[in-house]
């Protein structure tokens, strides 16, 4: 059964903050950030894309891609301050 497009998303954060041990404001942030790049566009015009099992999966790349892009950032240095 088809969720509204809202309902979905509040889905996804709940997935990612149960699966991933991810804060509220962490999952919101991921959620808000995918939907900004546009990743739930398809999911706005098609209906048949918001079901449980597709947020499951939507939950899991999130979380990938949000894994691989912290683990490309270096890590900072410490340093004197700039002013």
């Amino acid at each position: 059964m088809a969720m509204t497009y809202e309902d979905y998303l509040d889905e996804v954060t709940t997935l990612l903050t149960e699966m991933y041990d991810m804060s509220d404001e962490d999952a919101i942030s991921e959620v808000v950030r995918a939907q900004a790049a546009d990743y739930f566009s398809l999911h706005d015009d098609r209906p048949e894309m918001r079901t449980q099992e597709r947020a499951v999966q939507d939950a899991k790349t999130l979380y990938e891609r949000r894994s691989k892009a912290r683990s490309a950032t270096p890590p900072k240095r410490p340093g004197k301050a700039r002013k």
